[in-house]
């Protein structure tokens, strides 16, 4: 037995599905050689039987189909900047603060604060995940003028 396939995506696993289908095999012998090639959680076996439906039904597109419900329509380039501007004129500002003066939900604001704009709290302050090279360097300028201080 072949070592399983460690990277894979779900377009991939369900196009061998739409192969094996054309080729006329049954959905248990399917799901049997996804789960010998691509490892046993690459697609249970009750949804090999979904998409092998599917495709008997004549669908031929391998993507999800759109979902319903509500788009969204809050995490938007606009409301990302304002959150951002806010941010830098008060690093200290709360979510909740945040929330109510741009009348935007709280889950929103963590959304664009945290994955968005990829900022975290430290000591009560807003600041960004990631150090720029101008910071790491401005930061090292600052502790070595810093006078060394002795702990008792």
């Amino acid at each position: 037995m072949a070592t399983p396939i460690k990277e894979w995506s779900k377009l991939e696993v369900r196009a061998v599905v739409h192969f094996l289908f054309s080729k006329g095999t049954k959905p248990s012998e399917i799901h049997k050689q996804i789960a010998e090639t691509y490892g046993k959680g690459a697609m249970s076996r009750s949804r090999v039987y979904q998409w092998f439906t599917w495709f008997w039904e004549g669908r031929t597109s391998l993507g999800d189909e759109p979902k319903s419900g509500r788009p969204k329509t809050s995490t938007n380039e606009e409301n990302t900047t304002r959150v951002d501007e806010l941010i830098r004129c008060d690093r200290r500002m709360k979510i909740r603060e945040i929330a109510l003066k741009l009348e935007i939900s709280k889950s929103t604001v963590h959304e664009i604060v945290h994955d968005t704009l990829g900022y975290r709290k430290v000591s009560a302050r807003w600041v960004p995940k990631m150090l720029t090279e101008d910071h790491k360097l401005q930061r090292t300028e600052i502790s070595a003028a810093m006078p060394t201080r002795q702990w008792r």
